[in-house]
């Protein structure tokens, strides 16, 4: 729980439930346990997941309290370098999208940068609330799976893991 329980933003629920499943003979079949608990999780612990996510330059991000992990993306996706307009722009994004969802906007931000975030909130405004739900979740399992990585492999690959 310690070293896992913050994979999935706001929400060590889901290590906990996959914890039944060790040993992991490697980082996918973690992933893969970890990805099954989200998706047999009924949809309201789905859509908590969801909302535990803080909006794509949002006020977490502006006051500074997003976690170590989500400053990290969306700093990779460049949305920590924004002008004013272009805050203004995610702001209007962000609100449309939670009208219309009822959740925030979630995006592997670390396989974008500013442009497609933007053409991704376009894109999925248009889903029915079922198909962005889903596309949430793929998104959130994207997330999972690189800060698995950041967590279990080293920068440096010709450097051992680690023995515990």
């Amino acid at each position: 729980m310690a070293t896992f329980g913050a994979v999935y933003e706001d929400s060590p629920w889901i290590a906990a439930e996959a914890w039944d499943a060790r040993p992991f003979a490697s980082l996918d079949d973690l992933h893969r346990a970890l990805s099954a608990v989200v998706e047999n999780a009924p949809r309201d612990r789905q859509e908590a997941l969801i909302r535990a996510h803080p909006d794509l330059v949002g006020e977490a991000a502006r006051a500074g309290t997003l976690t170590r992990a989500s400053a990290g993306e969306q700093a990779a996706a460049g949305l920590d370098r924004l002008s004013p307009s272009e805050i203004a722009e995610f702001d209007r994004l962000n609100r449309a999208y939670r009208e219309r969802f009822g959740v925030p906007f979630v995006i592997c931000a670390r396989e974008n940068k500013k442009e497609t975030v933007l053409a991704g909130f376009d894109r999925r405004l248009r889903n029915s609330r079922d198909d962005e739900l889903a596309a949430a979740l793929a998104e959130i399992a994207k997330i999972a799976r690189y800060r698995l990585q950041d967590l279990v492999e080293p920068a440096d690959s010709s450097e051992p893991l680690p023995t515990r």
